[in-house]
């Protein structure tokens, strides 16, 4: 039996290197690429393929965003998530955001085809290095998950969501699109994140945005939904 696989990340020499080493078995088909979360939610929907490679660090709908909203639409696929990073911040993440596993770009080829494998099976993996990290940091008792600031303990999972992209210069339009809303749905997010936060219109509640360091914040450190 193989297994059909979708390739998302926006650097094509990556997909392309990904390509290359499934060639050597003839586990796993490529059935379709996507260079944004967006993209790969829309793919998902229309050919449900069995699993996704996805890169966490994608313009727009970031990649843990994106794997939330597969698996609200999909829940049968299952998604490995690769990074160049192996903060705690994006693991945890990624994990709560359904991921099955969790590989970096620096893993080996054998690492990759293990993962893919594992994850085929029902199971779950994370890279070796990632797995080191995070048991010593738990033994140390030092994991540092960062809170979301004050100012902004009062705004919903995907009202936080919403705001990442406000303050990262995106249209209502643009964040529709991104998160498959409603256009008057997101402007009605907006309008309740104003009235929440105590601002008069878009500049102020991206200035508040800035200012809480949203936007600094790595994949995985808001809520995902």
């Amino acid at each position: 039996m193989h297994y059909d696989l979708l390739l998302v990340d926006d650097h094509k020499i990556m997909r392309d290197g990904i390509k290359a080493i499934l060639k050597f078995t003839d586990e796993f088909r490529v059935v379709g690429e996507a260079e944004t979360g967006t993209d790969a939610v829309q793919m998902c929907k229309k050919q449900n393929p069995h699993i996704v490679l996805m890169d966490i660090g994608l313009p727009g709908l970031n990649g843990i965003e994106a794997t939330t909203e597969i698996l609200r639409h999909c829940p049968d696929v299952k998604i490995i998530v690769l990074s160049m990073y192996d903060d705690e911040h994006s693991v945890v993440g990624a994990i709560r955001g359904g991921a099955r596993a969790f590989v970096l770009k620096r893993a080996s080829d054998t690492d990759l085809l293990d993962a893919l494998r594992i994850v085929a099976k029902g199971g779950s993996y994370m890279s070796p290095q990632v797995s080191d990290r995070l048991v010593n940091r738990i033994k140390r008792g030092d994991m540092d998950d960062k809170p979301i600031p004050g100012v902004l303990e009062g705004l919903s999972p995907r009202e936080l969501q919403v705001l990442r992209l406000v303050a990262e210069g995106k249209t209502s339009k643009e964040i529709a699109v991104l998160l498959d809303l409603g256009l008057q749905t997101v402007r009605s997010y907006r309008k309740t994140m104003m009235k929440k936060l105590n601002v008069n219109n878009v500049a102020g509640l991206t200035q508040l945005a800035l200012a809480a360091g949203v936007t600094r914040f790595g994949p995985g450190t808001l809520p995902v939904v």
